[in-house]
């Protein structure tokens, strides 16, 4: 039964993707001059549909400290990733004027990866990093020039365990070109409710929690590893223990 359950969630949330996406992509073609428009557009169009599937999913969102990514926008938000579901929690957390960092292969998901196709926010070719590393400098000059955010999962894959991977350093050098501090958003458990791999959710209490921004006015580029060090320390503080990365053999 609660496979049957979990279908018929799913199937409602497909149909929502692809009837709010299409209608979002009919609206975003006029804008293909106005990156700022597009990237606007898909916000509201991720806080609808991302509030939709969290709902669907089972997840009870409790939200710690909400008024800190408003507060700090524009700023870099840094989220951990265990769950298929942190991608909608995500955009519908991702204050207005936020930019997303997607994997490119995410342009394939039929209605979601068309949008944003179109959406102005940032796709990566993770197999070529030089071109990923000219995107976000580009990005960079973009969104420090508009007073936009960029929201980022900087350990850049799922984890498969839920526990916290090694952060990449592409936040660190984002925030490094914007002058932009860094906010932490911590997902607790998120990994229980959707699992990789699988189209089963587990019904449960979310908690989320914001933490306080971080200075990045010292930052640069040759300490750029302990930077990322030093946010992902932040994260490995306020997860549980059934989160915490691993100690070193």
């Amino acid at each position: 039964m609660a496979s049957v359950v979990s279908f018929l969630r799913l199937a409602v949330g497909f149909v929502l993707v692809a009837v709010l996406g299409v209608l979002a992509i009919v609206i975003a073609l006029p804008l293909l001059p106005w990156r700022t428009g597009r990237i606007k557009l898909c916000n509201v169009y991720g806080k609808i549909i991302g509030r939709a599937v969290t709902f669907l999913a089972g997840a009870r969102p409790h939200i710690a400290h909400r008024e800190r990514l408003d507060a700090s926008m524009p700023a870099i938000y840094v989220a951990n990733h265990t769950s298929t579901l942190d991608a909608f929690l995500s955009i519908w957390l991702c204050p207005m004027g936020g930019c997303g960092v997607f994997k490119k292969e995410i342009t394939r998901i039929p209605f979601f990866g068309w949008l944003l196709l179109l959406s102005g926010h940032i796709r990566l070719n993770r197999s070529d990093r030089q071109g990923a590393v000219a995107a976000l400098a580009e990005t960079a000059a973009f969104v420090r020039d508009r007073k936009l955010g960029i929201w980022i999962m900087p350990e850049g894959t799922r984890s498969k365990d839920g526990r916290l991977l090694p952060f990449k350093k592409g936040f660190v050098h984002l925030a490094i070109a914007t002058g932009f501090p860094v906010v932490p958003v911590v997902f607790h458990g998120a990994y229980r409710n959707w699992e990789k791999h699988t189209f089963r959710f587990v019904p449960m209490d979310l908690d989320i929690e914001v933490l306080e921004p971080v200075d990045t006015s010292m930052w640069r580029e040759d300490t750029a590893g302990a930077h990322a060090d030093q946010v992902q320390r932040l994260f490995a503080a306020a997860l549980r223990a059934d989160q915490k990365p691993l100690p070193l053999p």
